[in-house]
């Protein structure tokens, strides 16, 4: 007999990590789509580009680690069947924080092996990685090259071509929003229409659709998202002075909606407890707001990405429960 020890709790489930990240391909899949209507053929081509080198990351990283020069069919077949596509919504998430530049194709790529290889598979792969690689991937990528911070216009149409000039580039709507300038209506924030920003960030929504999906799927707690963006508006209000006029171009401005659908929601780097979520995604929303209000520039990875870090403290500080525990004042008044 053959003595399997595996951590608890020992609950099987027909729904795996393959399952789950395939829900959340499908639920970014209208965001994808919106950044490639929007900003042409160079949004499909940095998604492509930016997916496949994931995956490829991921593949040449298990290949030399389970040394295939000893038996390569085996390796190989070995890695597509424990493949859960982690990778692929890696990519996809990091290009839809890129913007579309079709002199920058070389940043999804970068970004992808970076996010693969040194933030997830260097701390030993899926669910051992203590940041979110798409927001490390794209952390890495704004300090290191400017065409990060070089945005050309979304424009609500069929596909277009960098060759006839219908795209121009220029500052973001929240860099707009918080240096003071003029900003477009909330209706085009919302849509995303003549807005100038990142592939996926744009139209609210297609992210908006892809949340929904989430919930209903139950891959994620449908309120932890609402939480981080109404906090992060509501905070926006009050450093304004209690303009609560300022409460849609501050959630809608920006990554704000992508990131606290997408990424905040990670299961590897959010808290455990229930409790300790309401933490996080409150302190997520305060960070932001405070932070974007301070530098003037967005900030949502860099919140999460420092959150991710604190997530530790917040589980060490807010146990979850044991699977079936019982308070003992309750047991006890149950045995009476």
């Amino acid at each position: 007999m053959n003595l399997v020890v595996s951590s608890a709790p020992h609950i099987r489930s027909p729904r795996t990590t393959k399952h789950i990240m395939l829900d959340v391909l499908i639920a970014l899949l209208p965001a994808a789509v919106a950044g490639v209507v929007y900003f042409g053929w160079v949004a499909f081509v940095t998604i492509l580009l930016a997916m496949f080198t994931a995956a490829l990351t991921e593949f040449c990283w298990y290949i030399v680690e389970h040394k295939i020069w000893r038996s390569g069919k085996e390796t190989v077949t070995a890695f597509f069947r424990q493949f859960d596509h982690t990778s692929l919504v890696t990519g996809l998430l990091l290009a839809l924080v890129c913007p579309a530049s079709l002199e920058a194709l070389y940043m999804p790529v970068l970004g992808a092996v970076f996010a693969v290889a040194v933030v997830k598979m260097l701390f030993g792969g899926t669910g051992k990685n203590i940041v979110n690689p798409a927001i490390a991937g794209r952390i890495f990528l704004f300090i290191s090259f400017t065409a990060m911070v070089t945005y050309p216009d979304a424009n609500f149409g069929p596909l277009l071509s960098y060759a006839d000039g219908a795209l121009t580039t220029g500052a973001t709507q929240l860099g707009n929003f918080l240096n003071g300038t003029a900003m477009i209506s909330d209706l085009d924030l919302f849509l995303g229409t003549g807005v100038a920003g990142c592939i996926g960030e744009t139209c609210k929504l297609a992210l908006l659709v892809g949340y929904l999906y989430l919930c209903v799927r139950g891959v994620i707690k449908w309120y932890l998202p609402l939480l981080y963006i109404v906090v992060c508006g509501l905070f926006a209000v009050c450093l304004e002075g209690f303009d609560f006029t300022m409460f849609l171009p501050s959630i809608l401005s920006g990554g704000l909606f992508l990131g606290a659908i997408f990424m905040a929601t990670d299961y590897v780097t959010s808290p455990k407890s229930k409790l300790g979520n309401i933490i996080y995604f409150i302190a997520l929303g305060l960070l932001t707001a405070g932070l974007r209000k301070a530098t003037g520039i967005e900030v949502v990875s860099f919140c999460i990405l420092l959150m991710n870090f604190l997530v530790f403290l917040i589980d060490l500080a807010i146990r979850p429960r044991p699977f079936g525990y019982v308070r003992q004042k309750k047991a006890k008044e149950a045995k009476k």
